[in-house]
């Protein structure tokens, strides 16, 4: 009887043992390598406490997890570095000490790290977030510029002026016949500076937008629009297209927007695909920034639910740039909303030929990826992702050829009626 009696107590010891002293699983181990960062998220129903550092020769960062238990999902990771890594060369996981797992990472070159936590959210649990950054950022306008045909150059103050005498309005096919190449631009543009369009795809990495009920997933249509679009106007005499996203990682809006301004770009377009409780919502749409509230109940829900990505996707608050968020909180944009709206106008009437509008006009909303105050941008809702019959279309090569055409010839109308401003740029060379 005394023997089971302390067997009895034991185990109520056992049970009333601190969760705190339990190893943490981690349910999911997940990287996204790009140019401009690699991501590397370890996901977990618990918080986990860690501790970063770096070593040298060679070049390595070690971060020690405490309580944690070196499972399946944990060991995956080192399998899931690839030779393509820009920053990672491999990575090794193993038991250091007791109730401390220990991941090295062997970098290709020296970077800057940043490692942090983020709460549950959507579908996600706890998160630490690791992002390997280069220790210099990757200039936009250099990558465009070597591109074979252009070179860095600011164009001439008188460049402008030229080209608002001199440009006429070009003609535009009909949307309904892709194939058919759109009008170049005028050789005046062409002969004094290159035209930048920011391409932008929503979402991306951890964020995947919305989802059809086939499974779409709005990050990939979005991304696959954006490279069409990029190609058609990379064809364009006099024109060139940056894509702010070019694979399937995560870049916070205001990085967007920065991004964008340091390629110097004349117009920003940010490509979505729309999402609804209801399965019967259809349409394509163009948005641009408010500064006095939505224009309408849909168009704030919207861009409530697009401001939401920076949630979903995963940022660091810590180490937000303050002239990023100067530039967020810039409300003297007046003049450049106004072109924002006549740029939309052009897109809009040029997407009626390829799809149903879900609303016949321009709305406006508070959309934090348009809040760049000097260059007019807009952000398109493709169609409903949500709807069974435009998900299909929005996997169909044809369609998004369509829907990229109907964007570049909105945009070419916008510019023969409203020439870009002087300022630095790409020139093109013989």
């Amino acid at each position: 009887m005394l023997e089971r009696a302390l067997r009895l107590a034991l185990l109520s010891c056992l049970l009333w043992i601190p969760t705190a002293f339990a190893q943490i699983a981690i349910s999911a181990a997940r990287i996204w390598p790009a140019q401009d960062y690699t991501r590397i998220t370890l996901e977990s129903q618990q918080p986990i406490r860690y501790n970063l550092f770096s070593l040298k020769n060679p070049e390595r960062l070690v971060i020690d997890l405490e309580d944690v238990e070196l499972n399946a999902a944990l060991n995956e990771l080192a399998g899931k570095i690839g030779s393509d890594d820009p920053y990672i060369r491999s990575v090794r996981i193993g038991r250091f000490k007791a109730g401390v797992v220990r991941l090295v990472l062997d970098l290709k070159a020296q970077v800057k790290p940043q490692l942090f936590s983020l709460q549950p959210v959507g579908d996600y649990g706890h998160r630490l977030v690791l992002d390997v950054y280069p220790l210099v950022a990757v200039d936009p306008l250099m990558a465009l510029a070597q591109q074979g045909e252009t070179k860095l150059a600011a164009s001439e103050p008188s460049a402008a002026s030229e080209v608002a005498e001199a440009t006429p309005k070009p003609a535009i096919e009909s949307p309904a016949e892709p194939a058919a190449k759109p009008a170049p631009l005028a050789r005046t543009e062409l002969s004094n500076r290159v035209l930048i369009v920011a391409v932008d795809a929503g979402h991306g990495g951890e964020d995947p937008g919305a989802r059809g009920r086939r499974g779409t997933h709005e990050k990939d249509v979005t991304l696959a629009i954006a490279r069409r679009l990029k190609a058609q106007i990379d064809k364009e005499p006099g024109m060139r297209a940056i894509l702010i996203r070019d694979g399937d990682y995560f870049i916070p809006l205001g990085g967007r927007v920065e991004k964008a301004r340091k390629a110097h770009a004349d117009l920003f377009v940010s490509i979505h695909a729309d999402a609804f409780v209801k399965s019967t919502a259809r349409g394509s749409s163009v948005f641009a920034l408010s500064e006095h509230g939505a224009t309408s109940a849909s168009a704030r829900w919207l861009a409530k639910k697009e401001n939401e990505a920076d949630l979903i996707g995963g940022v660091n608050l810590a180490a937000k740039d303050p002239y990023l968020a100067r530039t967020l909180l810039d409300l003297s944009q007046t003049a450049t909303i106004s072109d924002s709206l006549k740029l939309a106008r052009h897109v809009l009437k040029e997407l009626s030929g390829v799809n149903t509008l879900h609303r016949g006009h321009v709305e406006q909303a508070g959309f934090a990826v348009l809040k760049s105050p000097d260059t007019p941008s807009i952000l398109v809702e493709t169609a409903f992702i949500s709807n069974p019959v435009e998900e299909q279309r929005l996997k169909d090569d044809a369609y998004q050829e369509k829907i990229a055409y109907a964007i570049l010839s909105g945009v070419k109308r916008y510019f023969a009626q409203n020439p870009a401003l002087s300022k630095p740029q790409l020139v093109q060379t013989e």
